[in-house]
């Protein structure tokens, strides 16, 4: 009787696909795994179930995406399909309840959202040159008031031309989209609403919450096509570096095991400090903790081996998690039938004019002070017009451009809290 010899088997293993870093056999055993617990009612709930789904899953539709041709070269690639597949396997429903309810559960009771952006925030702000932050900073608010004249505008040009009002137009669909996803968008949004338009919050809420989803699908497959229109004309784009001169490119560094727990300890640690800090000042805790990152590094205050550490967990996460997390973005977060419910052509087009607007808008002011235009559209544009925090992942995944997480976050929060401020100084202008 013979026995498989270990090294033959090992070098079948080499030769076959990978599958986060599985030889496919491995991960296929995986899944089966997986598959059986779930249908059989024997997955485990909380963290262990949770990740386990995201992960396995998440990757796998990553995996088919980024190989599909269409999609991986127009439509976002494994993002896009992460984030719709997850979204239709819940819809139709195809995966029971009770496994939407643990990843749900996981994403916005366990804060794996949070968990994820604060690593990325905390390690790329430390792993740039703190000139470089000072330089790009200083100049960013241009873009952003780009993105919102040029949103704005040819969402009220398209409007007018499909039958609807400038003021629904811009103030129905375009500063809601802009206006930094649900929790720091269109729910204060649709109080001042209801305050100022006479209609219950719940009522504006039915009329934002298709925009912010259809925007958001939008903002991700533009977010691919300015990938490839970077790839073909060059000088267009940094390849992921956001201004000529200006590096943000990571130190060399020998990876340390015990650097991703100090690495993990930072993230949080400023991610506290964010919120506590946005007990006194009016801000939300994403914006206020980039603040406090980039003095820290602007200012010194953190060791080089410190600031390594956090760039270390930074990878370690963007490198595993992303797909997981976008996986949990479309059963936690995205609305199926919302989106389809949303899909008239008239709509369809004024929200595209609102995405195009946007990016194309931050392009312009990006590139007259000093920033390449694809970038600053990605960052400064699309990320204004998509659903905040989970589309910021999903849009600089899809760019393939996780390194701007922080101008990201920059464009969701404070450019989210600028729509604020104008959608309430607008509304008693136009109907005071």
């Amino acid at each position: 009787m013979s026995h498989a010899n270990p090294a033959t088997l090992s070098l079948a293993l080499r030769t076959w696909p990978r599958i986060a870093g599985m030889p496919l056999p491995a991960f296929a055993l995986l899944c089966a795994a997986l598959l059986c617990a779930i249908y059989t009612d024997n997955l485990p709930a909380g963290m262990i179930g949770g990740l386990l789904v995201m992960m396995v899953l998440g990757e796998l539709l990553g995996f088919i995406g980024d190989r599909l041709p269409i999609v991986r070269s127009y439509l976002g690639g494994g993002a896009i399909l992460t984030i719709f597949g997850a979204a239709a396997l819940m819809y139709f429903p195809v995966m029971p309840a009770h496994v939407g309810e643990t990843i749900t559960q996981f994403m916005q009771g366990g804060d794996f959202l949070n968990f994820y952006i604060a690593a990325l925030i905390t390690g790329s702000i430390l792993g740039m040159d703190s000139n470089s932050l000072v330089t790009i900073g200083s100049r960013y608010f241009a873009p952003i008031m780009g993105a919102v004249i040029g949103a704005a505008l040819l969402a009220a040009l398209v409007g007018s031309l499909a039958g609807f009002t400038i003021s629904d137009a811009v103030l129905v669909i375009t500063l809601p989209i802009l206006g930094g996803g649900m929790g720091a968008g269109a729910v204060p949004m649709s109080q001042v609403y209801e305050q100022m338009l006479g209609q219950p919050a719940s009522y504006y809420i039915s009329l934002l919450v298709p925009a912010l989803a259809l925007g958001n699908v939008f903002a991700i497959v533009f977010a691919s096509l300015l990938a490839k229109l970077g790839d073909r004309f060059p000088t267009l784009s940094g390849n992921g570096q956001i201004m000529p001169g200006v590096k943000l490119d990571e130190r060399e560094q020998n990876l340390e095991l015990s650097a991703l727990g100090v690495g993990v300890m930072l993230a949080l640690g400023f991610y506290i400090g964010g919120q506590l800090l946005a007990e006194l000042v009016p801000l939300h805790p994403y914006a206020l903790m980039i603040v406090i990152v980039a003095l820290f590094k602007i200012f010194g205050l953190v060791p080089q081996t410190l600031a390594d550490a956090a760039t270390q967990w930074y990878g370690f996460v963007a490198r595993n998690w992303t797909f997981a997390l976008l996986f949990g973005i479309g059963v936690a977060y995205t609305d199926l039938g919302t989106v389809i419910e949303a899909l008239t052509p008239a709509y369809v087009l004024i929200v595209l004019a609102v995405v195009a607007g946007a990016a194309l808008g931050a392009a312009l002011l990006g590139k007259l002070v000093g920033f390449y235009p694809i970038e600053s559209a990605i960052t400064a544009g699309l990320c204004m017009a998509n659903m905040g925090g989970t589309g910021d992942v999903a849009v600089l995944s899809a760019a393939r451009r996780m390194q701007l997480m922080p101008f990201a976050q920059i464009s969701s929060r404070l450019g989210g809290a600028l729509i604020l401020l104008i959608s309430g100084l607008g509304l008693p202008l136009l109907f005071g």
